[in-house]
């Protein structure tokens, strides 16, 4: 069992939680945390754990019945829609109170609470404030508080949430909670409100201001151009064709090339920021193509792999609709998932949706700050840091109402700042009031393409590729979102403050969002992609679009013949490590390396790359040396002139290098300026090859350089706890692969569903319904994720209540 490992490594380990990749924090009062009748022993589970329950709760509005399966799947029978979210927020609390908890403190700026006095700690809770995470949620809130339905249904999940804190007794306490020695607090639908807005931040949060306008100010145009070029020559954009409706007129400020363009500022400050890899895929059949004559939909959102997972699975049943997805354990509803009628999945939109504003203030002491020729008043936010043990940390935070949130002055060095002669504010679409619970209730709901396309037009930050196939033949995919209609580079660098001229001027209409319906090619799909030919598009689109995914599942479902594709194939094609990206780029590498140079050490490691079969299966050990290869040639490429300032720069695209010496070996950025002579592709190649053997060498000897040995995949507890984590997981994918898993961040939540008269669908995700690492059910998915299974996923009905798959069952009443 875990929890004995564990608690030996609490007693003997000062340090007991990881936050920012650093140990922090004192153990907690080991008698407690020791004790047989308060303390960790008793979130050891037994085997055989009873989940039968007979409860009577303040708060329902009648009866219900919650019937749980084998995988510890609960299956919700409501008889209204009021229980049915007040009983998914009772479980989840149940099985998930304390990952709930530290992801909205964590959104709220609020750690420094529960981990006490850490630098590193108060920058982040400093820098949650400052990017106005809470003024964010409380917006949004404002919204879903003033729709009635959106009301009730956050106030019935919030009830069943706090339902279940309140009955809990301290024995019951989840294990961090021990861990790190603090209660749970009443949930709120603040808290909703705020664990939402941590999804947009990781999903729509990224932006490279910064650094762009870093590297505008030592690179021309057409060396800016080179390494950040606005579109790959391998574009294959999530909707082809040309884009023919009529744009938004955008005026270009007359000042653009004097104060924006031309303008050689330079900013040293190095923001955290999201994964770039938070991605997904999916893609949606039609029964044309099919064996069964219905479509079929997959999923696989991509994002961090932790213990406790992002997901629980549930079915959510009332007399108006039936659904079953994974659910976000701290929002109602099923976010991807199927229902009688339809299904549904998510990928990121990708889109730039935040920049920063340079703002002038007319003294220190920013109480007024300039804007159209006027001095006007700043509004403020006094934001109060509680810190676990010490006395409060103020931060007084400047609101600059057509903007945002002074994010950086001159008082916040967080981030490494070593410039604090500027203001910037901070202009993010989440910052806009929006209601999100609206489109995953309405697709949850959905029964055709209509009510699909009208649950859509809710989603605002972050913007999704949002997939959907129907069993009456219909599929579908929207790049939604209320995206900022842009002229070409708004908001690619800082922009000036001082006036309305660059402030968005408009949103795009959300019937020009890229979308398509039953396409003659019978699939859609996406792979965060660029949604459309930017050439052609009237707005500048900013942000990052990984390419080889969605070239590999094109070029995969365009080959499938018409009246052939089965779910069997769908789970291959989900879990598929061909690497694209080497495919293109291994021939360059091979062609420009100087083999008269290489020892026979050396040949050996040229020969296993030559000899791969380009895939990212686990034993290869070609995904090994092609990665180290080309990691070491675009540091010999770009590192000498990218590091020359100091400064925080943007690392170009891998498929930048690859097709700029596809295109031009004598690729200008292939010299390294930091020698007196030019230096060749062939010279280059063989350098990074020779520089990276050590490494091969060495991952030889350790018996690592088998791909997954190499990558090293592991499921980390949210502690970073290694006896609540998994660990050396036997996984291949990686970068570039459709398969997307790399280390610690993949496919999250794999779904396929056929959209047959009785639906068919499959699932999984890499971690267990129960957050208790005392339990069985902490961990159960893991191996089979790992190796590519799936869960059958049991739409369950009413009449089925004596089937043999239910375990327990979880009786709801009035209290």
């Amino acid at each position: 069992m875990r929890i004995i490992p564990f608690a030996i490594s609490a007693v003997i380990t000062v340090g007991l939680c990881y936050t920012l990749n650093k140990k922090i924090g004192p153990a907690p009062p080991m008698g407690k945390f020791l004790s047989p009748q308060q303390g960790f022993w008793q979130n050891a589970e037994p085997v055989d754990a009873d989940y039968n329950a007979d409860l009577k709760l303040e708060g329902l509005k009648g009866e219900a019945e919650v019937y749980i399966d084998e995988r510890l799947v609960p299956h919700v029978f409501s008889k209204n829609e009021s229980d049915v979210y007040f009983i998914q927020g009772y479980l989840h609390a149940k099985f998930r109170l304390w990952q709930m908890e530290f992801q909205t403190h964590a959104a709220a700026g609020r750690i420094s609470e529960i981990l006490g006095e850490n630098p590193g700690v108060l920058n982040f809770d400093r820098e949650q404030r400052r990017l106005g995470m809470v003024y964010a949620a409380e917006k949004s809130l404002q919204v879903a508080e003033a729709d009635p339905v959106t009301k009730e249904i956050n106030d019935a999940y919030t009830k069943g949430v706090n339902a279940y804190i309140s009955q809990l007794k301290e024995s019951e306490l989840p294990l961090e909670y021990k861990l790190l020695d603090y209660m749970p607090e009443k949930w709120s639908n603040l808290k909703t409100a705020l664990f939402l807005k941590y999804m947009s931040k990781d999903l729509a949060g990224s932006e490279n201001d910064f650094e762009y306008t870093n590297a505008k100010s030592i690179f021309s145009a057409e060396e800016f151009e080179k390494l950040y070029p606005l579109a790959a020559d391998s574009l294959v954009p999530i909707i082809p064709g040309a884009f023919t409706d009529t744009a938004v007129a955008l005026k270009i400020p007359a000042t653009a090339d004097s104060l924006y363009f031309a303008k050689k500022d330079t900013i040293n400050i190095k923001e955290t920021k999201p994964d770039p890899d938070n991605g997904s895929n999916n893609w949606a059949v039609s029964g044309k193509k099919t064996k069964s004559g219905y479509p079929i939909l997959c999923n696989d959102p991509h994002l961090s792999l932790n213990l406790p997972s992002l997901w629980f699975e549930m079915q959510l049943s009332t007399p108006s609709y039936n659904a079953y997805g994974a659910t976000f354990p701290g929002a109602p509803a099923v976010i991807i998932g199927f229902n009688d009628s339809c299904s549904f999945g998510f990928t990121n939109g990708g889109r730039d949706v935040r920049d920063y504003y340079e703002i002038t203030f007319k003294d220190s002491s920013m109480m007024e700050y300039k804007f159209n020729n006027e001095w006007k008043k700043t509004n403020w936010r006094v934001e109060v840091i509680k810190i676990k043990g010490k006395p409060d940390f103020i931060d007084s935070v400047a609101y600059i109402p057509e903007f945002g949130p002074v994010m950086y002055d001159r008082k916040y060095t967080g981030n490494n700042r070593t410039d604090n002669k500027h203001y910037y504010a901070c202009r993010w679409k989440a910052h806009d009031p929006s209601n999100e619970i609206k489109i995953f209730v309405g697709l949850d709901k959905a029964k055709n393409y209509t009510d699909y396309a009208e649950a859509i037009k809710e989603l605002h930050t972050p913007g999704q590729n949002c997939v959907f196939a129907t069993k009456s033949g219909d599929i579908a995919l929207w790049c939604q979102g209320e995206f900022p209609a842009k002229w070409k580079d708004q908001g690619k660098f800082i922009m000036p403050g001082t006036d309305s001229s660059y402030m968005w001027q408009a949103m795009i209409p959300q019937y020009q969002n890229p979308h398509q319906h039953n396409p003659e090619r019978n699939f859609v799909s996406s792979a965060n992609q660029v949604p459309v030919d930017v050439k052609g598009y009237p707005y500048y689109l900013g942000g990052s679009y990984p390419l080889y995914r969605g070239i590999s599942i094109n070029r995969r479902l365009s080959a499938m013949d018409s009246g052939s594709v089965t779910v069997e194939d769908m789970m291959k094609l989900q879990t598929d490590n061909y690497n694209v990206f080497a495919e293109y780029t291994r021939p360059l590498l091979l062609k420009y390396i100087d083999v008269l140079r290489l020892n026979e050490a050396e040949k050996k490691y040229l020969d296993m790359l030559r000899n791969w079969n380009l895939r990212n299966d686990t034993a290869e050990t070609g995904p090994t040396i092609f990665n180290l290869w080309y990691d070491t040639l675009q540091v010999k490429t770009f590192g000498d002139e990218l590091g020359r300032s100091g400064l925080p720069m943007h690392w170009p695209e891998a498929s930048t290098l690859s097709e700029a010496i596809a295109k031009d070996p004598s690729f200008s950025f292939i010299d390294d300026i930091n020698t007196p002579r030019k230096e060749t592709i062939e010279e280059i190649m063989t350098n990074a090859f020779k520089a990276a053997v050590p490494v091969m060498k060495n991952a030889e000897v350790e018996n690592k350089l088998a791909w997954a040995r190499f990558k090293d995949t592991r499921v980390n507890h949210l502690t970073k706890q290694a006896a609540l984590s998994r660990l050396h997981l036997p996984i291949g994918g990686g970068n570039h692969i459709i398969n997307a898993t790399k280390a610690d961040h993949g496919p999250s939540w794999r779904m396929i569903v056929e959209m047959t008269p009785e639906t068919n669908a499959y699932g999984i995700y890499p971690g267990g319904q129960s957050g208790n690492p005392g339990s069985k059910y902490y961990d159960t998915f893991i191996d089979d994720w790992a190796i590519g299974k799936y869960n059958k996923l049991w739409m369950m009905k009413a009449s089925e209540k004596n089937g043999k798959r239910i375990k327990w069952i979880m009786k709801f009443s009035k209290g």
